[in-house]
């Protein structure tokens, strides 16, 4: 993802490898997720948990005890009541 830098500047690449195939999701990856409430905004987060028919993820350093269910798609879609 081009453009897509902490700087915003055009050309500079996206500092985060994520993992977009849900049959190969494993705790430890790094995905990009999306919460229903807020508009497909995408947000960065990294698996916890893999089950068959959802996710679990972690939001990051900011938010260290936060805990949310994802669906087990490409794009995990987290039900904004959890947020």
């Amino acid at each position: 993802m081009r453009g897509m830098g902490a700087t915003g500047e055009d050309g500079e690449d996206c500092p985060f490898a994520f993992n977009f195939d849900a049959a190969t999701f494993k705790a430890g990856d790094t995905v990009s997720y999306r919460v229903s409430t807020m508009e497909d905004w995408p947000f960065v987060g990294t698996l916890i948990e893999v089950h068959a028919d959802h996710v679990i993820i972690s939001p990051g350093p900011a938010e260290p005890d936060a805990r949310y269910k994802g669906t087990r798609e490409s794009r995990p879609l987290v039900d904004g009541s959890e947020i």
